[in-house]
C-alpha cells in the first residue's frame, strides 16, 4: 500500500516516514526543500533500511500535482503536511501563507476526489483554539478567530477538508497538535530549523551547545505557577505514531463520520521554566537565559484533553518530557559535533 506523505523530510513528517515504513507502508515523499535537507532521506534509510521513494516538488505548482498523481496512481493515502509554518512570517506576508497553505491543499484534494476512495490526514493545529476558555481543551472547545494568517490558514484548510469530503469519496482525520518537541532515539533524524528557532525546545538546545548566546523567556508574569506560559509538550516519535494509527483507521474503514478530529498532547501542560529545569536536569547543562518582555500573540496556557485520542483512536503517548527533552539534546550534539 503506498502513502504519500507531503513535506516528508519535515520534523514531523519524516518521523512519520519512520513509522510507516516500520509498519510496512510503501511510502513516496513531496517535499520542496525549502525547509529541510535531502540528507534526511539517509536519516531515514539508516533507520529503517529503507529509502522512502522521493519527489522534488513544489505543490504550488498545480500540473506537477496533477501529473505526481498520474503517476503514483497507487497512492490511496495522503498524509499532509507540507505548510509554511512561522507565525511572525505569516503577519507579515500573509499572501506567501494563503498560497503556500491553501492552494497546494486545493490541488491535492483536487487530485483525490478524482479517486474511488481516497484517505485524508491532515496536519492541524491546536492553534485553531487560540486562548481556550477551559482546560484541558476538548475536542469540542470553540474555534476561536485566528491570531494569524498560519493559524487561520489551518482554520480554513479544516474547512475546506469538512467540505470537500461531504460531496466525494474523501474520508479525513484532522489532528490537532499540540507543541511537538523531540528527536528520533537513534539521533539520526530531528528536528533542523534554518535560521534562528522559533520554537522553544530547539532554541534550549542550540543555546546549550553554545550556537546561541542567550534564550529569552517572554515574560514571568502569567497567571501561572511560575509565571511563565504553559504549552503541552509532544514526543515527535509519539505524534508520529498517531498518524498511523489515524491512517489505518480510515483504512479499515472504522471512522465513524466523514472527517474526524483528535487532539494530540500528552494531556500534561508545561512551563517554560519548568521546561527550561528539566533539560537542565536532563543534560547536565546550565542555560543562560533572561526573562524578558512578553511576546504579541502569546496565549497564556494550552493543553488537550487526549481522552478522544486515547479512547477512539485506541493512541496515547509514551514518552516523558524527560525523555523528549534528552532525545533533542543527543540530535543537537550529533549536528553539533559535540561529544
Amino acid at each position: 500500500m503506498k502513502i504519500l506523505v507531503t513535506g516528508g523530510l519535515g520534523f514531523i513528517g519524516s518521523h512519520t516516514v519512520v513509522e510507516l515504513q516500520n509498519k510496512g507502508y510503501e511510502v513516496v515523499i513531496i517535499d520542496n526543500l525549502s525547509n529541510s535537507s535531502i540528507e534526511v532521506l539517509d536519516g531515514i534509510e539508516s533507520i529503517t533500511g529503507k529509502k522512502p521513494l522521493f519527489e522534488h516538488i513544489d505543490l504550488r505548482d498545480k500540473q506537477a500535482v496533477a501529473y505526481f498523481f498520474e503517476k503514483h496512481s497507487d497512492v490511496n493515502g495522503v498524509i499532509h503536511f507540507a505548510a509554511s509554518k512561522a507565525v511572525g512570517e505569516s503577519v507579515e506576508n500573509p499572501l506567501l501563507y494563503y498560497e503556500n497553505n491553501i492552494g497546494t491543499l486545493v490541488y491535492i484534494l483536487q487530485q483525490l476526489q478524482k479517486k474511488d476512495k481516497a484517505n485524508f490526514i491532515f496536519s492541524s493545529s491546536c492553534t485553531v483554539y487560540g486562548q481556550a476558555e477551559q482546560m484541558p481543551i476538548t475536542e469540542e472547545a470553540p474555534v476561536q478567530k485566528a491570531m494569524s494568517p498560519y493559524g487561520n490558514t489551518k482554520q480554513i484548510g479544516e474547512e475546506i477538508i469538512n467540505d470537500v469530503a461531504q460531496v466525494s469519496n474523501i474520508n479525513a482525520i484532522l489532528l490537532r497538535y499540540f507543541n511537538p518537541i523531540g528527536a528520533h532515539p537513534s539521533a539520526a533524524i530531528g528536528e533542523l530549523p534554518i535560521g534562528v528557532p522559533l520554537n522553544l525546545v530547539p532554541f534550549i538546545t542550540q543555546t546549550a551547545a553554545g550556537v546561541r548566546q542567550q534564550l529569552s523567556v517572554f515574560g514571568d508574569d502569567y497567571n501561572t505557577v511560575d509565571g511563565t506560559c504553559i504549552r503541552d509538550y509532544i514526543h515527535v516519535v509519539d505524534l508520529a505514531k498517531a498518524h498511523v494509527v489515524a491512517l489505518e483507521r480510515l483504512i479499515e474503514g472504522n471512522n465513524l463520520q466523514k472527517v474526524e478530529t483528535f487532539n494530540l498532547g500528552t494531556g500534561k501542560g508545561s512551563t517554560v521554566l519548568e521546561v527550561i529545569n528539566a533539560f537542565e536536569k536532563v543534560s547536565n547543562e546550565k542555560l543562560n537565559y533572561k526573562i524578558v518582555e512578553r511576546r504579541a500573540g502569546d496565549i497564556t496556557e494550552a493543553y488537550a484533553d487526549t481522552n478522544k485520542a486515547n479512547d477512539v483512536l485506541g493512541w496515547k503517548t509514551e514518552s516523558s518530557l524527560e525523555e523528549a527533552l534528552d532525545s533533542a539534546w543527543k540530535w543537537e550534539k550529533k549536528i553539533r559535533k559535540i561529544n
